[in-house]
């Protein structure tokens, strides 16, 4: 294990996005709340707790760390030394560790005792699948990567010991864990460690020799590409997993169009862009698999024509791209909240590239309650491309209606 995760999950779920954003709240919550203005911490000092060898805290900067947290130390990664025992339960005499580093989940090392694994134990994991993407839906990333580490890793203690077709099955579903760990992480905004995962899932998914997940894992790479700015690799990851079309289901044809639309789209090739939604979409009527993965496509309302008004916002083409996202989020569902917001977003960028300052104003308002409540940096950066391009009017009143329409957001960065 490389770094310290569990920490770095907690500072992310409270909106800290960086070590240097971590040592200012936590110094303040400290000053604050042992009224001591003499409590610092450095930025140093978190990236040292972030790292391989964390150390322990002070016994007061643990009781603020609780405090800011939620957690202690123990809790967090830290080396826990002898003796320590919580100030709040001086009675108790052992610690008990409640979270696990997620990133450490896929690294188990050596073998493992054997034992017995039922064939039902698939479809268990399985039909838990649906649930955890609803919940990622509601709750954002935050609160998921913690529950999704440990059950990856009971997948892959039972994978250890199954055989055959069991042994398969659990690799096909370990892989899409591991899939959505990814996702996680990248809605988190910690690119490093989702194209950590999503070289863990293209890994399992070779060695359950699945063509059909081998080219889900190669979209989900190319989505942190995506992210990434780079056009090329997103269009040499989808065109690798379209190579021989007939061997994977529609769905994952569909998935790997869309994408590389993304990668056209950065490569400002319109009309590549066109082509590839227009291909996926007359795709949509034959998927019909039952595969338990990969099913935005399904689930999504306007599932193409997001991609295609997002393609478009990227490309400049303000006025389409607002037309398209009216036309997209009257039919997507409030439940679907946090993506409801990414799009509200975008949507307020294509108005502003239209120039239509006060719609985007008026968009944004909900988005920035949404940003705060999913603790999502998806979100937080399309607000950010939001008041780049809002910049013509900061000076305004309409700016200064956008500031505080987003301080909600701003104030807790």
């Amino acid at each position: 294990m490389s770094r310290n995760d569990a920490l770095r999950a907690a500072r992310l779920r409270v909106g800290w996005r960086s070590a240097e954003a971590a040592a200012d709240g936590l110094q303040a919550h400290g000053q604050r709340l042992l009224d001591d203005a003499h409590f610092t911490v450095s930025a140093r000092t978190w990236r040292r707790w972030e790292g391989p060898r964390p150390g322990w805290p002070s016994e007061e900067t643990a009781v603020v760390l609780h405090d800011a947290l939620g957690r202690w130390p123990e809790d967090l990664g830290f080396t826990t030394p002898p003796g320590w025992i919580r100030p709040e339960h001086h009675e108790e005499t052992t610690v008990q560790t409640s979270f696990l580093a997620v990133t450490a989940a896929a690294l188990v090392p050596g073998p493992l005792a054997p034992q017995q694994v039922d064939p039902a134990l698939v479809d268990y994991f399985q039909a838990q699948l649906e649930g955890h993407y609803r919940a990622d839906m509601l709750l954002g990333p935050h609160d998921l990567i913690g529950t999704l580490g440990p059950q990856y890793q009971l997948i892959d203690k039972l994978t250890r010991s199954a055989t055959g077709e069991t042994r398969r099955g659990l690799l096909r579903v370990g892989a899409a864990y591991a899939a959505l760990v990814g996702w996680l992480y990248q809605d988190a905004g910690d690119l490093a460690a989702a194209a950590f995962w999503r070289g863990i899932t293209q890994e399992i998914a070779l060695r359950a020799r699945d063509p059909h997940l081998i080219g889900y894992a190669m979209v989900n790479s190319a989505q942190v590409r995506t992210d990434l700015g780079d056009g090329a690799g997103v269009v040499d990851l989808c065109e690798a997993a379209l190579d021989e079309p007939s061997a994977v289901v529609p769905k994952v044809r569909i998935m790997a169009m869309q994408q590389q639309a993304h990668g056209a789209s950065l490569l400002r090739d319109r009309a590549a862009v066109d082509r590839l939604i227009d291909e996926a979409d007359r795709l949509l009527p034959r998927v019909d698999d039952d595969l338990p993965w990969g099913n935005a496509c399904r689930r999504t309302p306007g599932y193409l024509e997001v991609q295609r008004a997002t393609c478009y916002g990227r490309l400049g083409l303000g006025a389409e791209a607002s037309d398209l996202w009216s036309q997209v989020l009257g039919v997507v569902p409030a439940t679907a909240r946090r993506d409801r917001g990414v799009y509200m977003a975008r949507h307020a960028t294509a108005a502003a590239t239209a120039r239509q300052p006060e719609q985007a104003v008026e968009i944004v308002r909900e988005v920035a309650t949404i940003a705060v409540d999913t603790g999502s940096a998806r979100m937080r950066r399309e607000l950010a491309t939001l008041e780049r391009a809002m910049r013509p009017w900061q000076d305004a009143p309409v700016g200064r209606d956008l500031a505080e329409a987003l301080a909600p957001v701003t104030e807790g960065s």
